[in-house]
């Protein structure tokens, strides 16, 4: 998209009004109802069970939701439950039996005090629920320990999700080490969520307890239409707020004024929040892969490395870009630019079904390293993203279409506190790639004129 239309295109969303509606009853079942959405709809959900049932012959199919909230902080479900259910509510269980096909949703029993201080609340009760979801069967969450007596009395199998549980900003790559520091801790010891079930469910019901991600992971990283169209709205969400934060940039702001503007944008265009933490480094925090402290003020000589993206229906995007405090690119920093620029253009270029990720990752560095700047790599070029910022999959294996990551190449160079970084989702289609975050412009001509431009920080 062209720089003045990707202008016009932000003006506008930003101008656009926000409407005030008063909330319906809370009594009322029909206005209940209308509040709650069921993810990414009921067919979706209830597609990814038969297909997930599709892959087992025999034993039952647990899947813990997470529950409410240890502090005051909204309710987030677990990516995998969200996957499997499209319930955004705290207190579930979904229970599937692979020999019969029977799917039973459990939910917290009623209970309207509660709600009365936290609204709405999915609950067996609840008589939209199955209307909404597509589940026939749904029972009180106390319901659960008899119906699995019954069960396993004809099956000694049950099969869980032993990936460690994510919500927002959450990602295994964190989560999974996380767990195991904990467990190893000798004055803590805790076993993880999943490990914890495992264990219970081997000592109560006397079963054999098998890992189902395998399956669960082939099944991700290929999107499907629904989960591909919620990652261009986020990728849409978090390009907006990208060219914000490029139009706002100027010496003196502090990287936290970054951080929240884009933030705001994000929300505002539709998102639920931060994808991960925003990384905004400036002069020689732009060399630090993973910054997260957003704690220094902008220099006119420094260059920004912003990398930061919102989630959006529980799909994730993940975008970078770098450019000059004053707008303006100094001799050393066109070099890197162009260099880094003209690396993902090969990468993104090297996306086709039958390849594969080292593919993109080899067409990346073969530019860098023609270019002298090998020693400037210190990191790859790609990851896999969906419901994770860094989602599962297995690498190496072929791509095809509706398999989504990142292109995303960078040069870091310590003695002139340069880090440059250019990134974008990309999802695999049948003759190449479609760029999900391609609203924001990546030449340096455009960059500078998006400096210049009057910012909303401008306005305070």
């Amino acid at each position: 998209m062209k720089a003045t239309s990707a202008a016009i295109l932000v003006a506008l969303s930003l101008a656009l009004p926000v409407l005030a509606l008063d909330p319906p009853p809370a009594s009322s079942t029909a206005s209940a109802k209308a509040q709650q959405t069921c993810g990414l709809g009921a067919a979706f959900h209830g597609g990814r069970r038969q297909e997930l049932l599709g892959r087992v012959d025999e034993g039952l199919l647990l899947f813990r939701g997470l529950p409410e909230t240890r502090a005051y902080l909204e309710f987030r479900q677990d990516k995998t439950f969200w996957y499997l259910t499209g319930i955004e509510s705290p207190g579930a269980t979904l229970l599937m039996d692979a020999a019969s096909g029977r799917q039973v949703l459990f939910l917290p029993s009623p209970a309207r005090n509660k709600e009365a201080w936290e609204g709405e609340l999915w609950d067996s009760g609840d008589e939209w629920v199955g209307e909404l979801t597509g589940f026939t069967e749904v029972r009180p969450a106390s319901e659960l320990l008899e119906v699995l007596e019954e069960l396993t009395a004809k099956t000694r199998t049950i099969w869980i999700s032993k990936h460690p549980h994510v919500a927002q900003a959450g990602c295994f790559d964190r989560a999974g080490p996380f767990d195991r520091r904990r467990a190893a801790d000798p004055l803590d010891g805790r076993a993880s969520r999943e490990q914890a079930l495992a264990e219970q469910l081997k000592e109560r019901f006397g079963v054999e307890v098998k890992p189902i991600d395998g399956e669960l992971f082939d099944m991700r990283r290929v999107k499907t239409a629904e989960e591909i169209d919620a990652m261009r709205r986020a990728g849409r969400a978090g390009a907006i707020a990208m060219v914000e934060a490029i139009r706002s940039t100027r010496a003196g702001i502090g990287e936290w004024d970054l951080d929240a503007l884009m933030g705001w944008v994000h929300q505002r265009e539709g998102g639920s929040g931060p994808a991960y933490h925003a990384i905004v480094g400036s002069g020689p925090n732009s060399l630090i892969l993973h910054y997260s402290a957003s704690s220094r003020r902008l220099e006119g000589g420094d260059m920004v490395l912003l990398d930061y993206g919102p989630e959006l229906d529980h799909y994730t995007t993940d975008i970078t870009r770098s450019w000059p405090v004053s707008g303006e690119f100094t001799p050393r920093m066109e070099e890197l630019y162009d260099a880094v620029l003209a690396a993902q253009a090969a990468g993104i270029a090297a996306v086709r079904p039958g390849g594969t990720i080292a593919d993109v990752e080899r067409a990346c560095a073969r530019v860098l390293r023609e270019r002298g700047l090998g020693k400037l790599i210190r990191h790859g070029s790609c990851h896999y993203i969906g419901l994770e910022v860094h989602d599962v999959g297995v690498y190496g294996e072929p791509l095809v279409p509706g398999v989504a990551f990142t292109v995303e190449p960078g040069v870091y160079e310590s003695s002139t506190n340069i880090g440059i970084r250019i990134e974008d989702v990309v999802v695999v289609t049948a003759n190449g790639c479609e760029v999900l975050t391609d609203l924001v412009p990546k030449d340096r001509k455009t960059i500078t004129k998006l400096v210049a431009e009057r910012g909303i920080l401008d306005g305070r």
